[in-house]
C-alpha cells in the first residue's frame, strides 16, 4: 500500500528532524552528494563556457575562409608515410594558380612566418618590442583575415611588386615601440634590416592568449622571401565570395591544385584543405572527451555520497529498531515501513542536491566571469544532476529500508 500525502509529509519531516539531531554525520553525507552534483554541474558550465569561447574565437577567423595548408592542422607527424612527408611545400604559387582559375574565391593570402632563435629584434631608437613575429603576406590579407587597420595604410600592390621595404605592425608592437609617438612614417629596424612603418593593425582580442596578430610585423611576402630566402614553407588563407559558395570553392581549389601541384589522378591530395567548420568539429571531438572524464570523477563523488546516504540509512535503522517495532505492533505494514525509509534517503540526496546544484551554478558562473567565458547555465546537466542525486538516494535507501520493513515487531521491540 502506497505512503499517503500525511505519511509522505510526516516522513519528511521526520528526516529533517533527524538531520538536525546528528548534524554532523548528516552535513557529511549531504556534503558528499553535494560535491558530485555541484561537479556536474560547474564542469559542465565551464566546459560549455570554454566551448562557446572557442567558437567566438574561430567565429573571428570568418565564416566563408579556407586554409590551405600542407599538411592538416591536427597531423600526427609521426604517423605520415614517406610519400607524405615529401610533399612538396606551399608556395605562392598556388595562390596565383587559385586567383586565376577559381571564380567563387575572391582573395587569398599567403602567409610565411620567420621565428628567430632567442626572438626577432624590432627596435625603434632605444625601444624595443619583445615576442614579435616577422611575416610576409599579400594585400588581400586584410579582407580575408577579417582584419583592420587602425592607422596609417597596409601594404599595397606596388609594396609587393617593387619590394618596397615597409612594414605594418601589430597593436602590441606599435605600443611598444611608440608610446607617445606616431608611428607612421618612422624608421624601425628588424632583426639587421630597416623599413618604414606605414600602418598599424587594430587590436584583436582574444581569450586564450592567442592574439598572434597584435605582435605581427607585417612585410611584403616578396621581401620576406627576398630577406628570409630559406624559410620556402607557408600557407595559404583563401576567401569564398560567400559562406553559401565555400563548398564550391573548396572543389575549384581542390581541382586546381591537384593540376598545379601534378597530382597522378590516383593519388590522394598532398595538401589539406580546412574551413571554419572543421575547427569546431575538432573542438567538440575534444569536448566531448572532457564530458567523459568529468562524468568519470563526478561519479566518484557521487558514490562516496551514496555510500554515506546508505550508512546513515543503516545507522538509523538500527537507531530506531524500537520505533519500528512498536509501528508494526499497531499495525503499520512493511510498504510503509519500506517507503518512510526510502522517502527519508531520498530527503537526504535531494538535500544535498539542491545545495548542490545552487552551489554548481555559482561555481559555473564565477569560474566564466574570471575566464571571461561566456556564462553558460546548462539546464540539461542541472536536470541530470538533480536526477542522479534522487536516484542516489533511491539506490542507497533501498537496502537499509528492506532491512527495516523486514525487522520481526516482537524482536524489535525488545531491542535496547
Amino acid at each position: 500500500m502506497l505512503l499517503t500525502p500525511i505519511e509522505i509529509k510526516d516522513s519528511i519531516l521526520m528526516a529533517l528532524s533527524s538531520l538536525r539531531a546528528n548534524k554532523l554525520r548528516t552535513g557529511l553525507t549531504i556534503l558528499g552528494v553535494m560535491i558530485g552534483v555541484s561537479s556536474v554541474i560547474g564542469l559542465a558550465s565551464i566546459i560549455g563556457g570554454l566551448d562557446g569561447a572557442m567558437e567566438i574565437e574561430i567565429d573571428t577567423l570568418g565564416s566563408n575562409a579556407i586554409y590551405i595548408t600542407k599538411f592538416p592542422f591536427d597531423v600526427d607527424y609521426d604517423k605520415l608515410t614517406e610519400d607524405e612527408r615529401n610533399r612538396p611545400p606551399i608556395t605562392s604559387g598556388e595562390a596565383e594558380a587559385i586567383i586565376e582559375n577559381c571564380p567563387t574565391v575572391d582573395g587569398v593570402s599567403p602567409q610565411n612566418y620567420y621565428f628567430k632563435r632567442g626572438g626577432n629584434e624590432v627596435k625603434y631608437k632605444n625601444r624595443k618590442a619583445s615576442r614579435a613575429y616577422v611575416m610576409g603576406t599579400w594585400p588581400d590579407y586584410l579582407r580575408v583575415n577579417n582584419s583592420s587597420v587602425e592607422a596609417g595604410h597596409f601594404l599595397t600592390d606596388n609594396d609587393e611588386r617593387f619590394r618596397i621595404m615597409v612594414c605594418v605592425l601589430g597593436h602590441e608592437v606599435a605600443n611598444a615601440l611608440f608610446e607617445d609617438e606616431d608611428p607612421i612614417g618612422k624608421e624601425i629596424r628588424v632583426n639587421s634590416s630597416k623599413f618604414t612603418v606605414v600602418g598599424v593593425l587594430e587590436k584583436r582580442e582574444s581569450n586564450f592568449d592567442t592574439d598572434d596578430e597584435n605582435r605581427y610585423v607585417m612585410l611584403p611576402l616578396s621581401v620576406f622571401e627576398k630577406i628570409y630566402h630559406w624559410e620556402e614553407e607557408l600557407f595559404l588563407v583563401a576567401r569564398a565570395r560567400s559562406y553559401e559558395e565555400i563548398d564550391q570553392a573548396k572543389e575549384e581549389i581542390i581541382s586546381t591544385l591537384r593540376v598545379y601541384r601534378k597530382v597522378p589522378f590516383n593519388k590522394e591530395n598532398n595538401f589539406a584543405l580546412s574551413t571554419q567548420d572543421t575547427f569546431k568539429e575538432f573542438i567538440g571531438e575534444i569536448t566531448k572527451y572532457i564530458y567523459i572524464a568529468m562524468i568519470v570523477i563526478t561519479s566518484v563523488g557521487l558514490m562516496v555520497g551514496g555510500i554515506g546516504v546508505m550508512n546513515i540509512m543503516l545507522v538509523s535503522v538500527t537507531e530506531r529498531t524500537r520505533e519500528i517495532g512498536v509501528r508494526k505492533a499497531i499495525g503499520a505494514k512493511r510498504s510503509n515501513i519500506l517507503l518512510q525509509f526510502l522517502t527519508e534517503a531520498m530527503t537526504l540526496s535531494c538535500t544535498g542536491g539542491v545545495i548542490g546544484v545552487l552551489f554548481g551554478i555559482a561555481l559555473g558562473m564565477i569560474v566564466n566571469a574570471l575566464l571571461d567565458f561566456p556564462l553558460s547555465i546548462s539546464v540539461f546537466w542541472v536536470v541530470i544532476g538533480f536526477g542522479v542525486a534522487v536516484s542516489v538516494g533511491l539506490v542507497s535507501g533501498i537496502y537499509p529500508a528492506m532491512k527495516a520493513a523486514r525487522l520481526d515487531p516482537i524482536e524489535a521491540l525488545r531491542y535496547e
